[in-house]
């Protein structure tokens, strides 16, 4: 199994974000993934460098490391294990510089300073709403940028909760009960806001492997239950041409862009 690692001077999720997404071209290669963030310091990076190398002798196999090191002396620390190199950040410098008639001004932790407080807020109050507005703990859905409808456990509060964080967007979440399923139409709590509504809707046989961890055992993880429950969703959201979308083989940040697209809401990601 090929080693994987994603190492930067902040949190290195961006560099993690990129990384995942150039290794999904490549489909049958196995590796195992290792993030190391925050190596600020020719110590971390020292410790990085070990980490890897031990890593590479361990598994028998060239470790890939996707960096954004702004430090080149980091760099050269990590580069010295023999690893393959991969800088997300750098192929970019040149061309802007060109560009924008201005020098790059390296800088550790630099992507920090661009934190936008108003944007930082307002993904914090969609999250206190989030979680609020989950599985129908409240129904004061007028301030709602959209309402996710779905069975229990197709994916809503997770998906609620990544649009939140990531782009500020209030979302609340209306499970759909059997009393909800077994009558005629849009439950009359969502009847006013028709416009904000978007189906989840999963695989009975997923959705029977969920609610087993959760409620092993029970009726409600049964999988008659679920091919029901996910029959009957459907059918209600074809019958009022609901959109809607299966979480089944989809990773959150997927689910929450096509939603966003489809609903036309456009908030940035940071």
């Amino acid at each position: 199994m090929r080693p994987v690692f994603y190492v930067s001077d902040g949190t290195g999720i961006t560099t993690e974000t990129i990384g995942h997404s150039v290794l999904a071209q490549f489909q049958g290669v196995q590796y195992s993934a290792k993030r190391i963030p925050f190596v600020d310091s020719m110590d971390k990076a020292m410790h990085a460098a070990a980490v890897i190398e031990a890593e590479q002798e361990r598994s028998g196999h060239r470790a890939l490391v996707f960096t954004s090191l702004v430090d080149p002396a980091a760099g050269a620390v990590i580069a010295d294990t023999g690893a393959l190199m991969m800088d997300v950040i750098g192929p970019f410098v040149h061309p802007l510089e060109r560009e924008l008639g201005v020098g790059r001004t390296p800088r550790v932790g630099g992507a920090h300073a661009l934190v936008d407080y108003k944007a930082y807020e307002e993904r914090i109050n969609a999250t206190n709403f989030a979680l609020t507005h989950d599985d129908g703990i409240s129904y004061n859905y007028a301030n709602a940028d959209l309402i996710l409808v779905g069975v229990s456990r197709s994916g809503k509060t997770p998906t609620c909760l990544y649009m939140a964080l990531h782009y500020g967007v209030k979302a609340a979440n209306y499970p759909l009960t059997e009393e909800d399923l077994e009558g005629e139409g849009l439950p009359k709590r969502l009847q006013p806001f028709r416009q904000k509504l978007f189906g989840l809707t999963i695989d009975p046989d997923r959705l029977q492997q969920i609610r087993q961890e959760r409620k092993p055992g029970s009726k409600y993880a049964t999988l008659v239950q679920c091919q029901q429950e996910v029959k009957r969703a459907e059918t209600l959201f074809r019958s009022i041409r609901l959109p809607h979308l299966s979480t089944t083989n989809m990773s959150i940040e997927e689910i929450s862009s096509k939603i966003l697209a489809q609903l036309g809401i456009q908030n940035q990601l940071y």
